[in-house]
């Protein structure tokens, strides 16, 4: 795991180990913490998702907890079942552990699943989402169906076609409209975590269709979402326009499955404006 930094790491009550990283100095009314909640990629951690954002919310005044759900990065791999509710509950016993009791939630793909739910399940908790081509919004048949990159992801995965730099290289390949901007840092950090993972982080993994429920978040939400997204179809957004209040979006052309990296620039200057408009 020497690809990726090394941070802390928490025991949650169930003995399950957590690796986070924590950044930022927050200014005297910079507003709640900020969490980044990586997608379930294979080989994913939340340094190599976040790693062009996450420096700049800090260096904005804001704490910065970008954690490794369990099964990736530096976190604990255990043999279990990966359902949704798994993710929440080791997400929220991670704020516990740190005695967050309030947080905004930044989440992508899987993450954005996940911060939708605990914002569903825990409303006191969730300041405001921010939300990157989240999952949840169609019955899992769908999205297998449906998308070519989901596709693709689990044959590979399944086949141990990601080990070295080549397989990695061409299953990142999807997640953007411009393969060529994949660094080979992003594919030796992801190489380096999918060498240790359980084939059931992705073969048991049960995300439920959340739609029904969407109204009744009550956070302000920021979403984003690129048309040219093999994983998670653009039409998510008009499903969470319709649904929610006090929500914006922002599609983005030339843009696949990871708007946080290739229009990163406009992706943090947009949420810091979003963030900086809680301090007010």
């Amino acid at each position: 795991m020497g690809a990726l930094p090394q941070g802390r790491f928490v025991t949650l009550n169930d003995g399950l180990q957590l690796h986070y990283l924590e950044a930022g100095y927050p200014e005297a009314g910079s507003g709640e913490p900020v969490v980044f909640i990586h997608g379930s990629g294979p080989g994913a951690s939340g340094h190599s998702n976040f790693k062009q954002n996450y420096p700049q919310f800090a260096a904005a005044g804001y704490l910065v907890i970008v954690p490794d759900l369990p099964g990736y990065g530096a976190s604990d791999k255990p043999e279990t079942i990966y359902d949704l509710d798994f993710f929440v509950d080791a997400l929220s016993g991670l704020l516990d552990a740190l005695d967050i009791p309030r947080c905004v939630l930044v989440g992508n793909s899987l993450g954005g699943a996940i911060a939708l739910k605990l914002a569903l399940d825990q409303p006191q908790r969730v300041a405001r989402l921010i939300l990157m081509a989240p999952g949840g919004l169609m019955e899992k048949e769908q999205y297998y169906q449906q998308m070519e990159g989901i596709q693709k992801m689990g044959a590979a995965f399944a086949n141990d076609e990601l080990n070295d730099a080549a397989g990695m290289r061409r299953l990142l390949g999807l997640q953007l409209y411009d393969a060529s901007t994949i660094s080979d840092e992003t594919v030796e950090e992801r190489v380096a975590v999918v060498l240790q993972q359980p084939r059931c982080v992705l073969s048991t993994m049960q995300v439920p269709n959340l739609s029904s429920r969407l109204g009744e978040l009550q956070c302000p939400i920021l979403g984003f979402w690129g048309v040219n997204d093999k994983f998670c179809p653009a039409s998510g957004a008009q499903t969470l326009m319709d649904a929610c209040r006090n929500i914006r979006f922002v599609l983005l052309s030339e843009c696949g499955h990871w708007v946080m990296v290739e229009h990163r620039e406009l992706f943090n200057r947009t949420c810091l404006d979003f963030l900086a408009e809680g301090r007010q």
